[in-house]
């Protein structure tokens, strides 16, 4: 399970704990991922996603998922998007 947001590209970075005494022991800074379900009013239906909390906020500022989608160049989304953005640029065109 790979703990990496699929908006922003969050993923596990690698540190030190650092003691009174100045002892250093590695450690890991996880992202706040979580496996939500994001709604498209393009396709009527929810998509899965695996998206940090500051994703989320994201989407939510752009204007919901499809604005998100639609405004974003396809070689900038994460490989797992692309589909569900061609699907709803289809359906977008179709409408029009």
């Amino acid at each position: 399970m790979s703990r990496r947001c699929v908006v922003t590209g969050k993923s596990v970075m690698s540190g030190n704990n650092v003691s009174h005494a100045k002892n250093r022991t590695r450690r890991k800074f996880y992202p706040n991922v979580q496996e939500t379900s994001l709604y498209s009013e393009a396709l009527g239906k929810n998509v899965r996603v695996k998206i940090s909390t500051a994703g989320m906020r994201t989407v939510e500022h752009k204007g919901g998922l499809d604005a998100y989608l639609t405004g974003t160049a396809k070689t900038k989304l994460d490989e797992s998007l692309r589909p569900v953005k061609a699907q709803v640029e289809k359906v977008l065109a179709e409408k029009k």
